[in-house]
Parts: C-alpha cells; structure tokens; sequence
C-alpha cells in the first residue's frame, strides 16, 4: 500500500492574498480555486515539478478531532532546488523575501553555501508561514 504526502494545508489570514503571493511570488500552479459549498472555498497550489501541493482554505471546518492552526503557524515546510542561487535569484525577482543563501557551520547558520544537502535559504508567506529551500544534488526523478 502507498501512502504519498498529497497536500499540506497552510493556514492563512486571507486566502486572496495568499493565492497571489504562492502563484506570483513563488511560482505555483493553481490547480483548484473552487466554492466546494456555501462559504467554503479551497486553493490548491502546486510548487513546479513536485508532487505534493499546499491548500488554502476559507470557511472549510476542522477535521473531527482536529483543532485549527492559527495563520502563520505553520513551519518547516522545505521545497527541494537543484540550483539554490537560481531559485532564490527567481524569487526575490518576483517580490518575494528571501533570506541569503545559509549553511550550519560550527556557530550556527552562517551566511554562504556548504556541502551536499547543506545549502539554505529561508522566506516566509505574508502570514509568517516559514519555509526553506534546500539545495539537493539532483532532481528527485534521479534520486
């Protein structure tokens, strides 16, 4: 049995705003923009060449069991680049704000590239969503 990471939902304040800072900004693919019933809207985006995507939702009510995450709430999620400087380059060309490309160096995160798997970067959504991106060695098909 396969059990794939699909979607992630990101909470947001307002899901206009962060359709167009994910599909603008960071260049996702809107795949789903639809009023699923009276007053329940889902986004779905997709980040270029991956499988999983992220959903965006307004009106939608929690999973039996589950409590909500406050807007901004959410951190750790990390996209994969084989080209870091290309990628954030990209980014910050669409208005978003990135950090400078960080490795962890005996201190800490120190500015600069480093090893295989060990170069970063880091921006956050306009809610304060935190993500990273990583620089891998080759395209996950090749892994």
């Amino acid at each position: 049995m396969e059990l794939t990471l699909e979607v992630v939902r990101v909470p947001v304040s307002d899901v206009e705003v962060a359709k167009k800072f994910y599909a603008e900004g960071c260049g996702f693919a809107v795949d789903v923009d639809q009023e699923v019933s009276p007053g329940v809207r889902v986004v779905q985006l997709t980040p270029p060449g991956s499988r999983c995507s992220i959903a965006l939702m307004s009106g939608f009510p929690e999973a039996p069991g589950q409590t909500s995450m406050a807007p901004g709430s959410l951190h750790g999620l990390q996209l994969c680049v084989t080209d870091l400087a290309a990628a954030r380059e990209a980014m910050i060309g669409r208005g978003v704000a990135v950090t400078p490309v960080q490795t962890i160096g005996a201190a800490g995160w120190e500015e600069g590239f480093g090893g295989v798997w060990s170069s970063f970067c880091f921006f956050s959504d306009p809610d304060g969503n935190g993500w990273a991106v990583q620089e891998a060695p080759a395209p996950l098909s090749e892994r």
